[in-house]
Order: structure tokens, then C-alpha cells, then sequence
């Protein structure tokens, strides 16, 4: 059902010129909670009034599909927020700079999650290698396959 959904919802989102950044389904089977994080594909911050236009498109369509979800659910769209996913080659250039926390095999000497920079990506698609560094200034490069989770990293400053 997850992955039916999220397709149905990045087709409701994609031509309001949004991204899907995440999608889960929490709650309970009866009252299930759909977590729905968009991002603006024109690099603006995500709005209150972009996520009130996600989620009546959204609503719309998932309300003609009953036999996908029951009418009983909660939807909540919001923007994908300071510690966002990284899953797109695309998200990694964009943020290239910026710290991530990230979980990978190519870390496993150092327990396999680690908090880095992105230094860049070289290549396209499936053969792009994304090169980090870590806190020691020790480089790695890896492919998106090889990361299993990525997410920007956010300090609060005192």
C-alpha cells in the first residue's frame, strides 16, 4: 500500500511544481497518518500557503481511491524541515557545502554513520559519486545505492 500511495501523491504534487521530499504512513490501520514533506522545485522555502495547495490536490485525489486507502485518514503536508532526507543525486549537488548525517557500508570502518560534508558529486545518475568528508578531514566516495539513509545535518547555535 506505502508505495502505491506515494506514487499517487508525487503525481498530485509534481505538476504543482512541488517535490515529494518524504512520504510515511504512520497511526493505525484503521486511522492511518500520512506524513507528506514537499519542497518547491523553484528553490523557495516552502510556504503554509504551498502545503494548504499540496494537501487539498492531494486530498482530492486520494478521496476518489477507496479501495487504495479508507476515507478515514490524516493527512499532514509540511516543508521537509532543517534535517531534510537527502535521496536525489540532484538533492546532493543542491546542498553541496552543507553537513549531512548519513549511514553507508563505505563507513563502516568508522561504525557506519557519520556526520559529514558534502563536498561534491561527480557523474550522473546511477554512476554519480557523491564525496564527503568527515570530521577528521578523512574523504570517502559512494555511490547513492551504497547510503542507506541521508539527512541534512542542523546545529542550533546558542
Amino acid at each position: 500500500m506505502k508505495h502505491e500511495l506515494e506514487a499517487v501523491v508525487a503525481q498530485e504534487v509534481t505538476p504543482l511544481e512541488y517535490e515529494l521530499a518524504e512520504f510515511r504512513v504512520g497511526g493505525t490501520k484503521s486511522r492511518p497518518v500520512l506524513d507528506i514533506r514537499i519542497d518547491r522545485l523553484d528553490g523557495q522555502k516552502v510556504q503554509v500557503g504551498d502545503c494548504e495547495r499540496a494537501s487539498r490536490a492531494i486530498e482530492a485525489r486520494l478521496d476518489t481511491m477507496p479501495d487504495l486507502i479508507d476515507g478515514r485518514y490524516v493527512l499532514e503536508v509540511s516543508s521537509p524541515g532543517m534535517e531534510r532526507p537527502l535521496r536525489t543525486i540532484a538533492h546532493w549537488r543542491r546542498f553541496t557545502g552543507r553537513r549531512a548525517m548519513i549511514t553507508s557500508t563505505v563507513l563502516a570502518a568508522i561504525g557506519g554513520r557519520a556526520e559529514v560534508e558534502i563536498v561534491g558529486v561527480d557523474g550522473e545518475d546511477a554512476e554519480a559519486r557523491i564525496s564527503v568528508k568527515d570530521q577528521k578531514g578523512n574523504m570517502y566516495a559512494m555511490t547513492l545505492a551504497e547510503i542507506s539513509e541521508a539527512r541534512l545535518a542542523f546545529h542550533w547555535k546558542p
